[in-house]
């Protein structure tokens, strides 16, 4: 049986951390890597980073409609472009930020079975690794506020899918 996970909110204190490299992808690993992809199902989420349920390790998953996808250790080799969206999180219920990210990225990253992979995203998949890479740095959406839309995080519709 796989374990969901209580997914951290805005003000604990390990949503703030930098999250440390995980040194070899274990049982231990793969086994949070499939208790939160099961919990970001759960949550209706399309992204979840490990420090979002506790855990300061370099760890995302990610699903955007082609199956999930667990990145370890993520580093941005390059960006391309830019795009505007408004983004919702798990651990920031109820508010949406407008956010400019880069279209298209190059990460380097380790999966599963402990493989270094170099690959290119581009649109919401860039924007959600994006923005997981950003919890594992101790950054959250409401971070963002140079864009001047975010004079004031805005609330989320029911209907809108966080990230």
């Amino acid at each position: 049986m796989i374990t969901k996970l209580k997914v951290r909110l805005d003000g604990d204190p390990c949503l703030r951390n930098i999250s440390s490299p995980v040194d070899s992808v274990g049982p231990g690993e793969r086994m949070l890597i499939r208790s939160m992809i099961a919990t970001m199902y759960d949550q209706d989420g399309i992204g979840l980073a490990a420090p979002q349920v506790g855990i300061n390790k370099r760890i995302l998953v990610a699903d955007v409609g082609d199956g999930p996808i667990a990145v370890i250790n993520p580093c941005i080799v390059t960006t391309e472009g830019s795009c505007v969206l408004e983004e919702g999180c798990l651990s920031v219920p109820e508010t949406t930020v407008i956010i400019k990210r880069p279209q298209k990225i190059k990460i380097k990253y380790t999966d599963e079975e402990n493989e270094v992979i170099e690959n290119e995203f581009d649109d919401l998949t860039a924007r959600v690794l994006l923005h997981e890479i950003d919890h594992l740095d101790g950054k959250l959406i409401v971070d963002y506020k140079d864009l001047e839309e975010n004079k004031e995080p805005h609330k989320k519709k029911a209907k809108d899918s966080p990230l």
